[in-house]
């Protein structure tokens, strides 16, 4: 069987073309050797159950390794501690094997019924005579914990998990424990007393830190397309590759092998790109790019969701994209913490950003998408998008001068101080539909704050590059201008746009071109 590259499911190295894993497998092996308790929480879709099941091949030379998953324990059975003992105990018996002594008839007992007692504390002692009886050190892995997350009994499990860690120099307990899931149990807060509800405290806080970063590097990426070049032969720069596919997915692992897959399987036979030689280039990546961020797969469900579920992150969301307000990463702010957790954000430099520029693009479309009955400037934008198409290139200019000519007409009049924050979502509202289904947009990241964002369209194989300004005075514009002339340099490319929201009473509103050596920068100004 051909290997593919896999976005269901685990990775299988026989199968699937898959980074390297020793390095990570490595890492973990020396927390587990050191008899750590800890817990892998990652975002969705990041690598975790691949990372685990690797994981236990690789332990099983040295240690009795006993993976569960707790997504086979039906909801049920997380409803009171009897169920809970009688459902782990069955598991248990499934997944490992040899058990010493008569630990086995123990835990049969407990699915049975025939038990004295269904308790945690019941099956523990089993646990530590398993441990204390077995001839090789015991690593516990339980993948998928956020299914029980919000159950007490739950938590009372991992009570007893810390009891038994924290006893261990005194009674036989599982060697180490690793938890997956994207949850950090450590947070999940726990009553001491139901009677003293001001008292909390967490049942795992003896976990050590987790610090094997389980994203793909460049290298990682290379080493991947090293081997599918192998076998097909494209002719494919795996630099180049490799950082394109860096640049836009920052590692998420996800996002790199649905990119891959789409180039390997959807691109390729393209009209755009009718064979793999010409799939895998840049053109070939940003039609895979361009299908990566318009289709609604399992992984964007998710985000979207979290959103509906907790307005609050939607509106840090919003106001990182929208207005460039730089938001420190103070990882004790709840929704800071949460947006990292379900892997909206990152940090870079203390300041919290989007994970990716594919994330980025995602979420500006969905943001922008509440708008689109409501919006005038879509409106607008939709009504004349065939003026701004000649001859299969898209008139930038063109779109400046109408953008203007729409901006003055609805809000000429509005407040300044409102217009800087809508300003940009009015602009993006009125490309939107003149480039769908055919180009595409991204931000980069890095230029966008308070003052300045700069904005890449892909339309038909061309790029143009859009610079989005508060107008702060004369010496800012002229930066601008040499910021935005050095960006094309990195695009190579002769001629760039500048559009310029300028709240000054003696403004001149219009679109000019400005000639700065060897470029031309059309600059528009509302």
């Amino acid at each position: 069987m051909a290997k593919v590259f896999n976005v269901n499911g685990a990775c299988r190295p026989d199968r699937h073309y898959m980074v390297n894993l020793k390095p990570r497998l490595e890492s973990i092996k020396s927390m587990v050797d050191d008899g750590a308790y800890f817990t892998i929480s990652k975002a969705r879709q990041y690598g975790k159950t691949t990372t685990l099941q690797a994981l236990t091949a690789f332990l099983r030379t040295e240690y009795n390794v006993v993976s569960l998953d707790f997504q086979k324990i039906s909801s049920l059975s997380f409803e009171n501690e009897p169920l809970f003992v009688s459902a782990f105990a069955e598991e248990l018996l499934d997944c490992a094997a040899d058990f010493p002594g008569d630990i086995a008839e123990k835990l049969e007992s407990f699915v049975d019924g025939t038990a004295r007692i269904n308790s945690l504390q019941a099956l523990f002692k089993v646990l530590g005579l398993w441990c204390r009886l077995s001839a090789e050190r015991i690593v516990l892995m339980i993948d998928e914990i956020d299914t029980a997350t919000n159950n007490q009994v739950f938590l009372d499990f991992l009570a007893q998990l810390r009891a038994a860690y924290l006893a261990n120099d005194i009674a036989p307990a599982f060697h180490s424990v690793i938890l997956a899931g994207v949850y950090d149990v450590r947070n999940i807060k726990r009553k001491l007393r139901p009677d003293e509800e001001h008292k909390m405290n967490s049942p795992w806080n003896i976990a050590a830190d987790f610090l094997v970063d389980l994203s793909f590097s460049v290298r990682d990426i290379a080493g991947m397309l090293a081997e599918y070049e192998a076998d097909h032969h494209t002719g494919m720069d795996i630099g180049q590759m490799s950082r394109l596919l860096y640049d836009y997915t920052a590692g998420y692992p996800y996002l790199v092998s649905r990119l891959c897959k789409f180039m390997d399987e959807r691109v390729a036979g393209s009209a755009e790109c009718p064979d793999k030689e010409s799939a895998w280039t840049e053109t070939g990546f940003l039609e895979a790019e361009k299908m990566l961020v318009k289709e609604n797969n399992s992984l964007y469900q998710s985000l979207i969701g979290k959103l509906v579920s907790y307005p609050e992150l939607k509106s840090v969301l919003y106001d990182l994209l929208f207005t460039g307000k730089p938001i420190p990463f103070v990882a004790t702010n709840s929704y800071i913490e949460m947006a990292a957790m379900f892997g909206f954000i990152r940090n870079m430099g203390d300041n919290a950003i989007i994970s990716n520029r594919i994330f980025e693009t995602v979420l500006y479309n969905y943001f922008l998408s509440e708008e689109y009955s409501a919006s005038r400037m879509y409106d607008a934008g939709e009504r004349e998008r065939n003026q701004f198409i000649i001859g299969g290139h898209l008139d930038v200019r063109k779109i400046l001068e109408k953008f203007v000519e729409t901006f003055d007409y609805l809000y000429g009049d509005q407040d300044g101080t409102f217009l800087e924050d809508a300003g940009r979502r009015y602009f993006l509202l009125f490309l939107k539909p003149i480039i769908n289904g055919v180009g595409n947009y991204s931000v980069e990241p890095e230029t966008r704050n308070r003052e300045r964002m700069d904005l890449v369209i892909y339309y038909q194989g061309e790029q143009y590059i859009i610079e989005l300004k508060i107008w702060r005075g004369n010496a800012y514009k002229e930066r601008g201008e040499r910021q935005l002339t050095d960006y094309l340099d990195y695009f190579h490319l002769k001629k760039g746009y500048m559009l310029s929201f300028n709240f000054n009473q003696k403004k001149e509103i219009g679109v000019k071109e400005i000639v700065l050596g060897d470029k031309v920068i059309i600059e528009a100004v509302v």
